[in-house]
């Protein structure tokens, strides 16, 4: 249960943090943080989730990135389950603690930063892009979270490299699909825009965990690692 509480605490962290800079912050044109802002603001969600709670829970925050450590074969397949319930609902719980905070001066919510391609795409991509672009930046991000608390890794740096992955992750890709490459993301916003989110919500779950899954495989080859995967 410690484990499962650091989890839902910690995606909710990354959901209401990341999400609420794109929904709050970059609404203002003038003084707002825009997207660079939001960037750093996901990556600034992770880092500081994965030095206060990564050595209860490994801090992955992301169906996604707890399929990669199970496939490369750091992770146990029985806690998968339970792993993702409580990051679903820590992203569900954000999502909704924004939608209360978004909707107090009266106006609509719109995309409410949910994922989208084609029409709903910032940049107008469609599918193909967005396929690609989902799987091949959670490729990377996992290849990144395996290669950083890998044993022979330097030592304290996981959770920086990590983060800067993910701010760099969301400054090629929110001009694509808003960014997702984690499905317990893609789903809470899709819960409360509804329609054409939850109709497209089936590429930010496939593709991001194709993509972790891809990195667990291809990280074998550099061998095993006895370590854990909480990040130290």
């Amino acid at each position: 249960m410690k484990k499962l509480t650091a989890e839902f605490i910690g995606t909710f962290w990354l959901v209401l943090g990341g999400c609420g800079s794109a929904v709050l912050a970059a609404a203002f044109p003038n003084v707002g943080i825009g997207l660079v802002g939001v960037s750093f603001a996901f990556g600034l969600t992770v880092l500081t989730i994965a030095y206060s709670l990564g050595h209860v829970s490994g801090a992955h925050l992301n169906p996604a990135v707890s399929v990669g450590l199970f496939v490369a074969g750091r992770f146990s397949g029985k806690d998968l389950v339970p792993y993702f319930i409580a990051q679903i609902l820590g992203a569900i719980v954000a999502a909704g603690v924004l939608y209360i905070i978004a909707t107090g001066n009266g106006k609509p919510v719109g995309d409410f930063a949910a994922n989208g391609y084609g029409e709903h795409s910032p940049g107008g991509y469609n599918l193909l892009s967005a396929a690609v672009t989902e799987f091949v930046m959670t490729f990377i991000f996992l290849i990144v979270i395996l290669g950083s608390t890998y044993q022979k890794a330097p030592s304290g740096f996981a959770g920086i490299a990590i983060g800067l992955c993910l701010t760099l992750i969301h400054l090629i890709s929110i001009p694509v699909t808003n960014t997702s490459v984690n499905p317990a993301r893609s789903i809470s916003q899709a819960v409360f825009v509804g329609g054409w989110a939850i109709g497209q919500l089936w590429l930010f779950i496939v593709a991001p965990i194709l993509g972790a899954a891809a990195a667990g495989i291809v990280f074998k080859f550099f061998g095993e690692d006895p370590r854990s995967t909480n990040i130290k």
